[in-house]
């Protein structure tokens, strides 16, 4: 029998003993057994007799109030170091991210004041939004903008806002959205890659982030926002990590600078590739990684989901990619690498807004329709109309938001995420899949006024700007490159 133990708990010992032997022993233990059970529910009446037990609400209150205390603890330091290290997968979106792809795309006497346009705006953007900038989004104010009870980062610290995120400290929630306002200006200046001053682009940047970027932030996430659907806004528009915020405003910029400032010089009779792809892909991959801090970390918790703002991220990004690599081929034989990775920021794009409601076979759906569309704007629109977007940036984030902001409210479900609820707390259908045709509508109304304030506004602005200062380098200076011209430095020294 070895060293198995039999089921009765009786030793391979025992086993050689007569079977009167072996009854006897079990009799044995069983009343042994049976006492101690006795001695200890003698005990436990003892303990529930009048008088001996604790006063009511004293130890056991005490024990259960902390045990709940611990619990909030738990949750505040999980759901707070998520968002940390979303906050850094943001501002890698940025630089390196943004930075080498679109410093591969342009041709390489460029190559660096590209990538200093967005290293640039990561110090700007910051300086601008604790001082001001977080107040004017997120402060109480009206329908329309923030006010300054934040100036200056006052009433910003370790106590969260209930309002915004009751579980992480109000400081962690700042830094987050810090870094959402930063990307959202580096997008523009792909439109106007290789031909803008150094100087002009700061000055426009500051005025863009008061005048357009401040003012959507609050209409769409802001406390009594126009725009904002949980916090009491007249038109409840779907915007789960900035549809609207970041990419239908800073894409429509982008069209209203390509065609403020003109084309290149050469454009389009002269080739102009990129000089790096190589630099462009390894951006693009970076871009992937650090969306799903963006889309993910809006859940402000790293909770459900968080999980499933995670998943539809990546499978939009996957099903664009293939969409855009699959209609590069039917049209020129082939897919190429500069496409692949445009389609995947053409889906992570249209996703933004829709992650947080909608379920996994939706976001292939969507990043499916964004890789074709956005492949159609970029391929054949782009060159009907004549206008220089030298990085796509409205074919893919001016396209991509808004296809994506309607998309939200066509496929934006209560089982991922019951966003409306009646006065009795049941959900409410949130998309037209869900039967709520309204909320297309209510997409397409965000979206317009998110297109009226960019557009307009951006106008206005290069208006005042070239005015002021003149936005466009002169004819030498383009031709001998912006890396020299407006750094006195060259990207490579070979």
């Amino acid at each position: 029998m070895g060293r198995r133990v039999l089921r009765s708990g009786i030793g391979p010992r025992e086993c050689g003993f007569h079977g009167t032997g072996v009854l006897l022993m079990i009799r044995k233990r069983l009343l042994v057994t049976g006492v101690m059970a006795g001695l200890l529910l003698l005990g436990g009446l003892a303990l529930a007799q009048p008088g001996s037990a604790p006063e009511p609400g004293s130890v056991m209150d005490e024990r259960i109030a902390e045990l709940e205390a611990q619990v909030a603890e738990a949750k505040t330091s999980g759901d707070n170091s998520w968002l940390l290290v979303s906050s850094a997968l943001v501002l890698m979106m940025t630089g390196p991210g943004l930075a080498l792809f679109y410093g591969g795309l342009v041709r390489k006497k460029n190559v660096l004041a590209t990538m200093m346009q967005s290293f640039g705006l990561m110090a700007l953007v910051t300086v601008l939004w604790v001082l001001v900038g977080f107040s004017l989004a997120f402060a109480p104010g009206n329908a329309y903008w923030g006010g300054f009870e934040h100036l200056f980062l006052q009433g910003v610290g370790g106590a969260p806002d209930p309002d915004y995120a009751g579980t992480i400290p109000f400081q962690t929630f700042m830094i987050f959205q810090l870094m959402f306002a930063i990307i959202t200006p580096a997008l523009i200046t792909g439109a106007f890659a290789e031909r803008m001053k150094f100087s002009a682009m700061v000055v426009f940047t500051i005025l863009w982030f008061f005048v357009i970027y401040t003012p959507l932030a609050h209409m769409v996430w802001g406390k009594g926002g126009l725009l904002n659907a949980f916090l009491g806004g007249r038109i409840p528009t779907l915007d789960f990590a900035g549809g609207t915020v970041v990419h239908i405003s800073s894409g429509v910029s982008a069209l209203v600078c390509a065609l403020f400032l003109g084309k290149r010089l050469g454009y389009p009779r002269e080739p102009m590739p990129p000089h790096s792809v190589v630099l462009s892909v390894i951006g693009a991959c970076l871009l992937w990684v650090g969306w799903f801090g963006f889309n993910a970390g809006s859940a402000l918790s790293s909770g459900a989901l968080s999980t499933s703002a995670f998943v539809t991220t990546h499978l939009s990004a996957a099903a664009a990619a293939l969409a855009w690599a699959a209609a590069e081929w039917c049209r020129n034989g082939k897919a190429s690498a500069l496409g692949t990775i445009s389609g995947s920021v053409a889906g992570l794009v249209a996703i933004t807004p829709a992650a947080g409601f909608v379920g996994p076979m939706a976001a292939l759906l969507i990043g499916l329709i964004a890789g074709i569309v956005c492949y159609f704007m970029v391929a054949r629109v782009k060159g009907v109309l004549g206008y220089d977007d030298s990085l796509d940036a409205f074919g893919i984030h001016g396209v991509g938001g808004t296809l994506g902001a309607l998309l939200t409210g066509i496929f934006a479900t209560s089982a991922v995420n019951p966003a409306f609820r009646d006065s009795g707390g049941n959900p409410l259908p949130v998309g037209m899949i869900d039967g709520n045709f309204g909320q297309f509508l209510n997409q397409g109304a965000g979206a317009l006024i998110a297109w009226a304030i960019a557009g307009v506004g951006t106008y206005l602005i290069l208006k005042l700007v070239d005015r002021m200062m003149g936005l466009r380098v002169t004819r030498e200076e383009e031709i001998l490159g912006l890396d020299l011209s407006q750094h006195g430095e060259e990207g490579y020294n070979l």
